[in-house]
């Protein structure tokens, strides 16, 4: 007699291996990203992926905080299959896990970045690359604090429609992390380099600044020579904030602004980047009330698709 017909595994997230992609329906299962299992174990892990869902310190539109939601659920279309453009299943060489999401108390909103700090604090002791869904963009400033006491100053690679470097008078928002991670000495702004900029602040700190018009008349292999003669050798963290993309591509954020760029640009620049020495990143203000057909979520989950291949080829 033949064997029976064996099921199609489902949920991944609970009962699937560590190593190895999953092949799950994409339309049911627990949606951890991109089918990881949810873990808080991260001995030998090799990346680290978690949600950080904040969004009170946006100056317009709100809905951040239901980013890491729309992220993972967007994830589910990679499940299964060789990953473009490596080819590679990241996870055979990769162990990752999902985390799951920081802890904060929402009544106290004068914890949350000091929470946010101590927990992925805990989490790169364990030696392991941490990729964070956020969330707006005042979730980069701690989580810098928390990669900086283990790596050192590190050069900012930003993908930005904004600079972030308004006046902070001690308070914290979206639009002001930069300006406060050049006052703590966080990053090395000789070494730092923000791409697809179409707003003018009050000071760039001596960041390199690379906005949206001179970035297309460049094209991206000039723009990526461009980001390696200026971050060089030094350790880098990424921080995409997704309204770089024009909201023709991500009309889900908080602010966006015309003008921007392609994804198949930014995800083509990033692969052109996988050379740099990269410690950690962020992908921030998805704000899924105002998406559509999970356009803004598809476009930042393959931004952290293309990370974890980045760090796949360089595990091999």
């Amino acid at each position: 007699m033949d064997d029976p017909i064996r099921p199609r595994p489902t949920d991944n997230a609970f009962l699937g291996d560590l190593r190895g992609g999953s092949s799950e329906p994409t339309y049911s299962g627990a949606l951890s990203f991109m089918r990881r299992r949810f873990s808080r174990d991260i001995e030998g892990v090799d990346a680290t992926i978690w949600g950080v869902p904040f969004d009170c310190a946006t100056s317009n539109r709100p809905g951040t905080r239901f980013g890491p939601q729309a992220l993972r659920r967007a994830s589910a279309i990679f499940d299964g299959d060789p990953q473009f453009p490596s080819g590679l299943d990241p996870f055979d060489a990769l162990t990752v896990v999902d985390w799951g999401d920081c802890s904060f108390d929402y009544r106290h909103l004068d914890q949350v970045a000091g929470l946010i700090e101590a927990q992925a604090g805990d989490i790169l002791t364990s030696g392991c690359q941490l990729i964070t869904l956020g969330g707006d963009h005042s979730i980069t400033l701690p989580l810098l604090r928390a990669h900086v006491a283990i790596h050192g100053p590190l050069a900012l690679v930003q993908f930005d429609a904004h600079q972030d470097t308004w006046e902070s008078d001690g308070g914290l928002s979206h639009g002001t992390f930069v300006t406060q991670a050049e006052s703590e000495g966080l990053i090395d702004t000789g070494r730092s380099i923000q791409i697809g900029i179409r707003s003018i602040a009050p000071d760039d700190f001596g960041i390199e600044i690379i906005d949206a018009y001179e970035a297309r008349l460049l094209g991206i292999t000039a723009l990526a020579e461009r980001v390696r003669e200026r971050v060089g050798s030094a350790p880098a963290y990424l921080s995409f904030d997704i309204d770089v993309l024009d909201p023709a591509f991500a009309p889900g954020t908080g602010t966006p602004v015309a003008g921007g760029l392609a994804s198949i640009d930014i995800l083509m620049l990033l692969w052109e980047l996988r050379d740099l020495d990269w410690r950690g990143m962020d992908i921030v203000e998805v704000s899924p009330p105002y998406d559509h057909a999970d356009i803004t979520a598809i476009a930042g989950a393959t931004v952290v698709q293309h990370y974890l291949q980045v760090l796949a080829e360089k595990a091999r």
